[in-house]
């Protein structure tokens, strides 16, 4: 099963900002516990390419990296292990780079032209960022209709709330977002309140079968 397929199985992709590499351990533990193998490590600290290459020392573990806006940042990324690439909007030379190294990555779009860019270069999955801002629900229906065949990944204003109305939307792949996992929910008391977290939102969307 490649990354993609993996991820429609899982449908979740906490959003991590690492400031602490002592809690790494932790953070694995919350993820395994409760079988949601993907975390996307995001290039909004300096300790990003180090996180990655901790977490993936877990064979359990998806471990990609996210906010990538250059080469520089994707290869680092690559050269600590990641798996997958997540950008925040379409990037020519971090796409041509991906494909080239033959690593998946999941473009940031936003609007119809972004996604038309996507599957120019043969990609047909994409995080929808910021979903909010740009829409939410109403808009990836409406999206849905001129391209059938994307599938979406939604992040920036999905929480416990709504994630599984996006998620009852059948172009929807998974959603993602910092409200999954963050480093502030581990640092409260060794991961407990973020496993329990974990916990209700993995029940909240069991009963999705697709």
């Amino acid at each position: 099963m490649d990354v993609l397929e993996q991820l429609k199985a899982v449908k979740l992709m906490p959003l991590y900002t690492a400031t602490d590499l002592t809690i790494l351990d932790q953070v694995a533990e919350v993820l395994i516990t409760h079988h949601v193998p993907f975390i996307e490590v995001t290039f909004r600290s300096d300790l990003a390419g180090q996180a990655i290459k901790k977490l993936s020392e877990y064979p359990e573990l998806v471990v990609g990296a996210g906010t990538v806006t250059t080469i520089d940042q994707a290869e680092e990324a690559v050269r600590n292990g990641a798996k997958f690439i997540v950008t925040p909007a379409i990037s020519r030379p971090v796409v041509e780079y991906c494909l080239k190294e033959n690593v998946p990555i999941i473009p940031g779009t936003a609007t119809p032209r972004d996604i038309q860019i996507a599957l120019e270069y043969g990609l047909d999955t994409v995080k929808f960022f910021p979903a909010n801002i740009y829409g939410g629900i109403k808009a990836l229906k409406a999206l849905s209709g001129p391209f059938p065949q994307v599938k979406f990944l939604p992040t920036g204003g999905v929480n416990e709330e709504n994630l599984k109305e996006y998620l009852d939307l059948d172009a929807v792949v998974a959603v993602g977002g910092s409200f999954i996992l963050s480093e502030k929910a581990v640092l409260k008391d060794n991961g407990q309140t973020a496993k329990a977290h974990l916990g209700e939102i993995v029940q909240a969307i069991s009963s999705i079968t697709r």
